[in-house]
């Protein structure tokens, strides 16, 4: 998608209106396709052996994040387009320069001679959840928690649970003006749930019931919700949900993905806030919901407040437990993993469905064969390292 911006954007003297800007990270984030059509930029003198340097690069790579962050404001400022790409947990380096770049916007939109200007976004990716050899220094989805609080009319946070919602929230943001946009999407590889059409939907919506993940009623509300916002708890929430289907098949669920964050706030707090209908259509107002969330679950906590019944909220996410480890030994330390999911949905289940001791006691099992499995082979059981939805 980067490269195609570039060609459009690249006038035929290397000039152009668009610039990526990354603390040195272009590749190691999975961008490196980007250069295919452009470089980094350098002004100084160009050797024989360096990687795709030029004096018209469109890439502005340099480790300085304080940097980088400052580059992207002047750029939009000055009328042109841009995008800051970090990884996730050093994003909170240049955090004050975001908060401050939020209060501008706030007020410059105040002043009726202020034109608008081209939205600063950010996208996070190598994240807290999934890091290859990198470990707890770079684990930290804290930025969410620092813009949740700022203004309604500046600040949006994106959660894409896949590759096709990404591309729809990113044609969104780059269009966008006078806004913060927060996107958060792992550069590593996901399965794909959506088509294009249907992810236009679902970010249109900002979230919705992924009824053919759940098993409810005709009528009725369902026994349990399960929700996912993010893409490492999607996989978990799905991953549950095909556990509880087959192993509690008379349990009423339903499968919710949240995609706009800001969505969870009230109407009359955000102007993304889902409406009181739009939020019992997806959570009723008396089932308990299992939350998997990307960040600290309390940023969840926080946002549902002034909802019905906050207490049936059970939000597992980041709690600050990591290291250099597998990809599902991060889930399971922090328990939102899909064994961990389906116990706390079978807690608030109706007691007496057929199949849930038994499911329980597997989930319980499986958690015991998985630590011993990692420490011996160094990867996730084959049953979670190649799964994939089959309903």
């Amino acid at each position: 998608m980067l490269a195609e911006i570039y060609r459009r954007t690249t006038t035929p003297d290397g000039g152009g209106t668009f610039r990526l800007f990354s603390p040195d990270e272009t590749a190691s984030n999975r961008l490196q396709s980007v250069f295919e059509v452009t470089d980094r930029c350098l002004q100084a003198q160009v050797l024989p052996t360096d990687d795709h340097l030029s004096p018209h690069g469109r890439v502005m790579e340099v480790l300085s994040e304080h940097l980088c962050e400052g580059w992207l404001e002047g750029y939009l400022l000055s009328g042109r387009h841009g995008l800051f790409a970090t990884y996730e947990a050093f994003a909170m380096v240049s955090a004050s320069m975001v908060v401050q770049h939020v209060k501008w916007l706030q007020h410059a939109a105040e002043v009726p001679w202020r034109e608008p200007v081209s939205s600063l976004t950010i996208l996070l990716t190598s994240t807290c959840w999934r890091n290859d050899h990198n470990g707890f220094s770079h684990q930290g989805p804290g930025l969410i928690d620092t813009v949740l609080p700022l203004s309604p009319q500046v600040v949006r946070v994106w959660l894409p649970p896949d590759a096709n919602c990404l591309l729809s929230i990113a044609r969104h943001c780059l269009q966008s003006t006078d806004h913060v946009n927060l996107v958060v999407a792992d550069k590593q590889q996901h399965l794909q749930y959506l088509t294009l059409a249907e992810a236009e939907a679902h970010c249109a919506a900002g979230a919705s019931v992924w009824d053919w993940a759940g098993t409810e009623r005709v009528t009725g509300d369902p026994d349990v919700v399960l929700a996912a916002a993010g893409d490492v708890p999607t996989l978990e929430v799905l991953a549950a949900a095909e556990l509880l289907r087959h192993g509690v098949p008379d349990l009423a669920l339903r499968v919710v993905n949240v995609v706009d964050l800001m969505g969870l706030l009230p109407s009359d707090v955000h102007p993304h806030g889902f409406s009181a209908d739009h939020f019992r259509r997806l959570f009723t107002d008396t089932a308990d919901v299992v939350v998997a969330f990307h960040g600290y679950p309390r940023a969840v906590h926080q946002l549902l407040h002034g909802r019905p019944g906050t207490a049936r909220f059970h939000v597992r996410g980041f709690e600050e437990q990591g290291t250099t480890t597998t990809p599902f030994d991060m889930v399971v330390l922090n328990r939102m993993s899909r064994y961990h999911l389906v116990l706390l949905a079978l807690a608030h289940a109706p007691s007496g469905l057929a199949g849930a001791d038994e499911l329980a006691a597997t989930c319980r099992d499986q958690l015991a064969r998985h630590h011993a499995y990692v420490r011996e082979h160094f990867e996730d059981l084959p049953e979670v390292r190649d799964w994939t939805w089959t309903g």
